[in-house]
């Protein structure tokens, strides 16, 4: 996966922000109690330091950290090993670090249904926990958040143009809008990295052309991309991937691949369907780095899920082999033909407003 390198051995580096960023993730956003059980899964990719310090901030907020560390999946969503699964399904909160996250598995359905309030941070390193927790406003990320959100759910035709070719069109017919970045604040609740909403518009409108320009991930040879991925979308579903380069190649046959290695044949169509629309906010995301949970949230950018669709989006869920997501830069959004925002930036009243209190630049 290529990333943007920012490795730093030094113990000290950024470990005061570091631990901030842990608290503020323990006791702001996954709101542990005392005497509650936390289990934080990590796979051998994951950054050891941001594990040790959440435990920490864990066993500071009076609760019993539990980590639980295993050999890195081939691909996301498969089954973990049975101890995980396990530890996770007794758990009150669960935060995920692995690389290979186990999201959308039947291990991570099981702990859904028994009340777990879990976070799926998959790839943090300390870098990421600093820019997008420690040094980040909250509750303005979740303020402009539910500006989006308002703003989404009194629209019903949505167009999203790119300068990298991206237009598309599809309708909301009343589908819920989910704010991600939120506190976790009830059993079974799934929330993400602050500075995203997410939703899937009518599959049956959802037409045009996709461009993915900042970043891809899965498959594990992506990350950051040097040529863009072109699709052609037909009610929902990817008809054709193309591109100049060598990224359009991989994605396209990493694509194919997981659609046949489906038993169902039905399960491997969904690969290529649409799985949600997300806009991403995280003021402490500028540019692509290759680590999905930060390019999913670069300011001012739109994200698109291809496979799984989970039941919290909104419509009928679906199965596929895997989950892909990949992040369009500098978008263009309009509601009902009024644009909200032009070529990455918010050109909207009540968003300007907020994103000036943020103290964000260009405001």
């Amino acid at each position: 996966m290529e990333v943007t390198s920012r490795i730093e051995s030094r113990p000290e580096y950024l470990s005061y922000e570091a631990a901030l960023g842990a608290r503020k993730l323990v006791e702001e956003i996954m709101l542990v109690r005392p005497g509650e059980d936390v289990v934080i899964t990590a796979d051998s990719s994951t950054d050891a330091r941001v594990v040790d310090v959440t435990a920490q901030a864990v066993a500071a907020a009076g609760a019993t950290p539990t980590v639980v560390w295993y050999p890195t999946r081939p691909s996301s969503a498969m089954e973990p090993p049975g101890p995980v699964a396990g530890a996770v399904a007794r758990s009150q909160v669960w935060i995920e670090y692995a690389l290979a996250y186990i999201m959308h598995s039947d291990a991570f359905r099981a702990a859904m249904a028994q009340g777990t309030r879990y976070a799926n941070l998959t790839g943090m390193d300390v870098q990421m926990l600093v820019d997008t927790v420690a040094r980040v406003d909250f509750q303005g990320t979740i303020d402009l958040g539910k500006a989006l959100v308002g703003l989404l759910e009194k629209a019903d035709e949505v167009r999203i143009t790119t300068p990298a070719g991206t237009d598309l069109r599809a309708r909301n017919g009343g589908r819920p809008i989910n704010l991600r970045g939120k506190p976790a604040e009830k059993p079974g609740e799934t929330v993400m990295l602050a500075g995203q909403i997410s939703w899937n518009p009518l599959e049956e409108t959802q037409e045009g052309v996709l461009v993915f320009d900042g970043a891809v991930w899965p498959p594990n040879d992506l990350g950051l991309i040097r040529s863009p991925i072109r699709m052609e979308v037909s009610e929902g579903t990817v008809t054709s991937i193309e591109g100049e380069g060598t990224d359009a190649t991989v994605f396209r046959r990493w694509m194919e691949d997981q659609a046949r290695s489906a038993d169902d044949p039905e399960v491997g169509r969904n690969m290529y369907r649409i799985a949600h629309w997300s806009l991403g906010f995280n003021p402490g995301v500028t540019k692509p780095t290759g680590r999905i949970v930060e390019d999913e949230r670069i300011f001012g950018c739109v994200e698109l899920g291809l496979g799984t669709k989970g039941a919290w989006i909104g419509g009928d869920p679906f199965l596929a082999p895997a989950h892909t997501d990949g992040s369009l830069l500098n978008p263009s959004i309009y509601l009902d033909g009024e644009a909200i925002e032009i070529e990455g930036r918010y050109v909207h009243p009540d968003l300007v407003e907020i994103c000036r209190r943020l103290g964000i630049p260009g405001y």
